[in-house]
């Protein structure tokens, strides 16, 4: 069965819709590598979690409006990426509406099932691995489950990260979360939910993160004059989150 899209333009913003009112990605028109949305954003925190070079490999579960993969190809013109996609309509939107880049040695696009793609096992290892897959229905399906969490950990680098895009607001997240948890066996952070509801899952291979706020803080400016990607506010929630910080001490640990 074809997804249903639907564009739909606002304020110099295009969006890509499901065939619902649910925003499945954005492109600012004149300035198309930026990160529209928050949660996109906070899909890259890794890149103040780790130091440079790093990512190398990177892999993106679900096309969508293609902004990440944007961002990635003009931004980190150190790393190969490839995106999975179940849709061959959604790329093909992608190309057309939402100025995708062009495949080359550094960009692939595969038309296939993620959890499926996954399970291969010639796949990886991956330094970065982004899941941001939701059917109209803002449903994630096999995305969500135990068994291709566990799959996306043991295709990691040593220094690999996931990043998973969930909604706080479904009556299955705490499930959800607890089968990420399960999965990394406590290796996780969960940064505090965006206004929209979005909460970024981060989950790690086998060397531990640690990072002093300070550090974060500096990686941050630098990132944001380098690229235009800010997480200051993304800082400030995990520093103040729920009333008790997410630190260890100084220090950002998981």
């Amino acid at each position: 069965m074809e997804t249903p899209i639907d564009i739909s333009e606002d304020a110099g913003i295009r969006y890509l819709h499901f065939g619902s009112d649910w925003v499945q990605g954005a492109m600012r028109i004149r300035k198309p590598d930026a990160l529209v949305l928050e949660y996109t954003r906070e899909l890259l925190a890794g890149l103040l979690l780790r130091p440079a070079p790093w990512p190398r490999r990177i892999l993106l579960i679900g096309l969508g409006a293609g902004s990440l993969s944007r961002y990635i190809h003009r931004h980190l013109p150190e790393a190969r990426s490839t995106v999975v996609e179940i849709a061959p309509e959604v790329h093909m939107v992608a190309h057309q509406y939402f100025r995708l880049p062009t495949e080359d040695e550094r960009f692939e696009v595969v038309i296939a099932d993620g959890a499926e793609f996954m399970n291969r096992s010639e796949h990886g290892p991956w330094d970065l691995i982004v899941v941001d897959g939701f059917d109209r229905h803002a449903r994630a399906g096999a995305l969500a489950q135990q068994p291709f969490y566990a799959a996306c950990r043991a295709r990691l680098s040593p220094e690999g990260l996931v990043a998973v895009n969930m909604f706080g607001e479904l009556r299955g997240f705490k499930a959800q979360a607890k089968r990420f948890t399960d999965a990394f066996d406590g290796q996780t952070l969960f940064l505090p939910p965006c206004e929209s509801g979005n909460v970024v899952a981060l989950g790690r291979g086998e060397v531990p993160v640690c990072v002093p706020f300070t550090e974060l803080q500096a990686r941050d400016k630098a990132l944001k004059a380098a690229t235009g990607l800010g997480l200051a506010p993304t800082l400030k929630r995990i520093k103040g989150s729920r009333g008790a910080s997410l630190l260890q001490g100084d220090s950002l640990r998981f």
